[in-house]
């Protein structure tokens, strides 16, 4: 995996409140926060029909062979595979589309784990990541275990705690009109998944009453048969992963997302997601890390250190990720 060689976020943080001019006791203050921040666990359930593409997914986002870092089924919940990367679970269970006596089970095990709360009685699964295969018109298993299945038992704040994305955007019109040396979709396609993604809220809302927001992107491919392919809106997919996860988590992501630079590039390019996404990070900082604390405005001179570790993360200079933590905090 990668990550083995990077710099943990919270041992910047501390270093950079350790180091900082600050008196004791607003430095016990951040610190104590900042413990309180790594403790967090984010679980996050990832699910769809088989062929969705939700190994490659976990694999693009977090540079992970989910062979290896996969640690068995849960026992509570048969098929429900659970892999831990550090303080980020991911809890991987089918969708529907496998037979009659399989999805009875599997829509079982999907309630069963929804309904879990953690040790402070909160719901366990902060978010499921629902994936469609995009390669097909045939969506009807996937709005059954949307509709049925998965809102149904979210509880309150349903719409924040469920992402839809649409993977294989590349393959959406049978391959047709991908601009593989751009490595995105040109203007017949980009209409067609517009429609698409107008098209899976629209049915959403119809069967449940709640809007959501999906969105397309691609995966990628490593497959040693094929040309490699990097992801496309990889980034927009973590950004509203970040933005569905509740902000005293989010520091989680940091150390567990991909480092390859070439993973994030390709993008739709409707935002710069890569910006918004370390924003969020520099948010969490500015209200969870510092929460209490006397520091007036030299918050974002505090943490040179770690805005120089969260530069090397999705791309971007280090010095100016620095520059647009003092800008952010000041």
């Amino acid at each position: 995996m990668a990550n083995v060689n990077q710099e943990d976020i919270f041992e910047s943080l501390k270093q950079d409140v350790l180091n900082s001019n600050l008196d004791e006791i607003n430095k016990n203050k951040m610190l104590k926060n900042i413990l309180h921040l790594q403790s967090q666990e984010i679980n996050i359930m990832i699910t769809g029909a088989t062929g969705s593409g939700k190994s490659s997914t976990i694999n693009a986002l977090f540079d992970a062979d989910v062979a290896k870092v996969g640690i068995g089924v849960d026992p509570e919940t048969m098929d429900i595979q659970k892999y831990t990367l550090k303080n980020l679970i991911l809890w991987d269970s089918p969708g529907l589309g496998d037979g009659k006596e399989a999805d009875t089970r599997h829509a079982k095990n999907i309630i069963n784990k929804l309904a879990e709360c953690d040790a402070n009685g909160n719901a366990l699964i902060d978010l499921v990541l629902v994936i469609l295969d995009g390669s097909t018109r045939d969506l009807g298993t996937s709005y059954e275990l949307i509709n049925s299945v998965i809102i149904p038992n979210l509880g309150p704040n349903k719409a924040d705690r469920i992402l839809v994305a649409i993977n294989q955007c590349d393959v959406a019109m049978k391959g047709q009109h991908w601009n593989h040396a751009a490595n995105k979709p040109d203007a017949v396609l980009t209409k067609f998944l517009d429609e698409k993604v107008q098209s899976v809220r629209r049915r959403i809302r119809e069967g449940t009453g709640v809007d959501t927001e999906p969105i397309y992107y691609s995966a990628g491919y490593k497959e040693s048969e094929y040309e490699k392919q990097n992801p496309y809106n990889l980034s927009k997919l973590l950004y509203y992963i970040i933005q569905h996860t509740p902000k005293e988590k989010r520091l989680a992501y940091v150390d567990n997302i991909s480092k390859k630079p070439e993973v994030w590039r390709d993008n739709d390019d409707l935002k710069d997601y890569s910006t918004e996404i370390k924003k969020s990070w520099g948010q969490t900082i500015r209200d969870c890390a510092s929460k209490g604390a006397e520091i007036g405005g030299d918050i974002g001179g505090i943490f040179g250190r770690t805005g120089r570790a969260v530069g090397k993360v999705i791309g971007g200079a280090a010095g100016a990720v620095y520059g647009f933590f003092k800008g952010l905090f000041s």
